[in-house]
């Protein structure tokens, strides 16, 4: 049978493993085994999306508001953007897909940092689009002006923080590049871990109000990381009124379950979850640089709910990845973006002891 050509040069994105496979695989009870490969918040959903879940559970049988009204003006409210201005996805990564099919073809290219978020590069070749890459994994401006005036892509993805490195870029550097690219340029500012990043360091915070600034910009945020939502796939875009108007085009109907907005829009406005989640994971990210130190890895500075261990010579990733998984502590193997790295979500306490041990037994 035949399929888009376009398909031969993709790679199929590969998820963190589920605990169900460590179940299976090593037989592993199912409450021994410790996820840290999907940067989902150990403490789970807020205790206000719960309460809407269970709420809104008589209702499964109909469809969503496609509206999405109340989801849209709790946005609204908290970043002080007009609603005209959102537009939701299924997961912010499904506005990455609308953002591809909208702007991309064969005659097109997309730019983006050396190591950075795979589904930008596969959304992009499945349009059929070039695929450029800075030579540093660092989003470096001079880097992104030379090419930007060089290729002329049609769209410029910076993540900031950025996935799977955890390193962030300072506003305005990332003003900076916005400023220089061509109108007709799309780029988009990938804030899916923001809330960590202007958790630690006002400097590198960047709201999506300040993104309407710019005529060619658009900015994304999710649920699935702060919020403790990863299972609802909820993820939203903030841009001037044009650009949400042409995404809309690609936004199929009902694209976010009826519990996922109830979820979301609760979230929206549980600050003190926020807040308790910040004060867990930067307690916990010390505990994990310390131990790093101790054991000679280098350390990427995190802005995210994650750690990049990047492993000395004689320490292979996959070996380590491999024999982790084989005692219930999952982690991910950056082997694939070419580091000898881990990338490591920051638990709650008891999960982070069991991988500290887990590491000290390898290693031993």
């Amino acid at each position: 049978m035949r399929f888009n050509p376009e398909l031969d040069a993709i790679k199929t994105y590969e998820a963190g493993k589920p605990i169900e496979l460590v179940v299976r695989e090593f037989g592993i009870a199912p409450e021994e085994v410790v996820k840290l490969a999907s940067n989902e918040n150990p403490l789970g959903p807020s205790p206000k999306a719960l309460e809407a879940i269970r709420t809104a559970a008589p209702q499964a049988h109909r469809y969503p508001d496609d509206s999405m009204f109340e989801l849209k003006g709790a946005l609204s409210r908290r970043f002080g953007v007009p609603e005209e201005s959102i537009i939701i996805g299924a997961g912010s990564d499904q506005i990455l897909e609308f953002v591809s099919r909208a702007k991309l073809h064969r005659e097109a290219s997309v730019l983006m940092s050396r190591i950075t978020f795979a589904m930008y590069e596969i959304y992009a070749r499945q349009q059929g689009a070039r695929v450029l890459r800075t030579p540093h994994w660092r989003h470096i401006p001079e880097e992104f002006v030379e090419l930007m005036e060089r290729e002329r892509p049609e769209v410029v993805y910076l993540c900031t923080p950025n996935n799977p490195t955890g390193d962030a870029t300072p506003k305005a550097d990332v003003f900076r590049i916005i400023e220089a690219a061509d109108p007709d340029t799309l780029v988009v500012v990938d804030g899916a871990y923001m809330e960590y990043a202007a958790a630690k360091d006002r400097s590198f915070a960047i709201s999506p109000s300040e993104i309407l600034a710019y005529p060619n910009a658009l900015y994304l945020g999710t649920f699935s990381k702060a919020y403790g939502l990863g299972g609802m796939r909820v993820g939203y875009g903030i841009a001037r009124p044009e650009i949400i108007r042409a995404l809309m085009k690609m936004r199929p109907p009902f694209n976010i379950t009826t519990l996922s907005l109830a979820a979301a829009t609760a979230a929206c406005g549980d600050d003190a979850f926020i807040e308790r989640t910040m004060e867990l994971h930067f307690n916990e990210l010390e505990r994990y640089e310390a131990f790093a130190r101790a054991k000679g890895f280098e350390t990427i500075e995190s802005f995210t709910n994650f750690i990049t261990w990047i492993l000395p010579e004689g320490i292979d990733s996959t070996r380590l990845s491999d024999a982790l998984l084989r005692r219930g502590v999952i982690v991910r193997n950056l082997a694939g973006y070419g580091l000898n790295a881990v990338r490591i979500t920051v638990g709650t306490p008891r999960e982070n002891d069991r991988l500290f041990a887990a590491v000290e037994e390898v290693l031993g």
